[in-house]
C-alpha cells in the first residue's frame, strides 16, 4: 500500500473486523482475490446505500460476499438484498460469513446465472450493483432496463452501480479482436452514455465505478 492509499485508509471509517477477516481469507483461498471490493469501496457502497435508502437491492456477482455484507450494513430494517453468484463452489464459504454477520439476515443468496435468476425474482429494484461476468454487462443492462423483451426491473429514481468499468485502463487502449471482456465494457459504457433514460458519472475508484441514475 503506497503512502497516499494508506492515508485514505487511515482517515476513512475503519474496516469491520469480520470484513477484514473475509478479505484476508479471500486472499488466501481465492484464485483471483483482487476481485474483492475491499475496505474503501465497501465503505462507499455502504454509504451510498445509507443515502439512497433502497427497500429492495440487487447484486450481480457475489464473489466471496464482501460487497454484499457492505451493502447490507447500510440497509434499513425491513429492506432486502438479493445477490447472485454463478460459481456454486463459493456457496458454503459465502453463507458462512453471512451467518456470522448481524446483517446477513437481510441477504438472500442465489446461485446460478443472473440472466436466468433475476427476472424470476419479481418486482423492481431501487438499487443494483453490477459486478458479474464483464462479458455480460450489456445483457445485464438490457435485462434491468427491460430492453430484452421483458418488463423493466428498475424504475425512475433507481440507481445502478457498475464495477470494473475502466478494466485496468484497457478501455482506452487498442482492443484485441478476441478480448470480449473489454469489448463488452466499452459497449456497456456507450449504452449508458447514449441512453436518454439515464444520467451517469464514472468514478476512478479502484478499477472504476459507473454510477447510473434512472431519470
Amino acid at each position: 500500500m503506497d503512502p497516499l492509499e494508506r492515508y485514505i485508509h487511515d482517515f476513512s471509517e475503519p474496516e469491520e473486523a469480520l470484513l477484514h477477516e473475509l478479505d484476508r481469507e479471500t486472499n488466501l483461498r481465492a484464485v483471483a482475490p483482487r476481485m474483492i471490493s475491499g475496505h474503501i469501496q465497501g465503505r462507499l457502497l455502504e454509504m451510498l446505500v445509507r443515502m439512497l435508502r433502497p427497500r429492495r437491492a440487487l447484486e450481480i456477482g457475489t464473489f466471496t460476499g464482501y460487497s454484499a455484507l457492505s451493502m447490507a450494513a447500510g440497509l434499513e430494517e425491513g429492506a432486502e438484498l438479493h445477490t447472485v453468484e454463478v460459481d456454486d463452489e463459493q456457496k458454503e464459504f459465502i453463507r458462512s460469513y453471512f451467518a456470522r454477520s448481524p446483517h446477513g439476515r437481510k441477504i438472500t443468496l442465489h446461485i446460478g446465472s443472473a440472466l436466468d435468476i433475476v427476472p424470476k425474482l419479481g418486482g423492481e429494484f431501487d438499487l443494483a450493483f453490477i459486478d458479474g461476468d464483464k462479458r455480460e454487462y450489456p445483457d445485464y443492462y438490457r435485462m434491468l432496463m427491460g430492453d430484452d423483451g421483458g418488463r423493466p426491473l428498475v424504475h425512475s429514481g433507481s440507481v445502478l452501480i457498475a464495477d470494473n468499468i475502466l478494466w485496468s485502463g484497457k478501455v482506452v487502449q487498442p482492443v484485441a479482436h478476441n478480448d470480449r471482456h473489454t469489448q463488452a465494457l466499452l459497449e456497456f459504457n456507450r449504452m449508458v452514455a447514449e441512453d436518454p433514460r439515464t444520467e451517469n458519472v464514472i468514478l476512478p475508484l479502484r478499477d472504476g465505478l459507473n454510477l447510473i441514475r434512472i431519470r
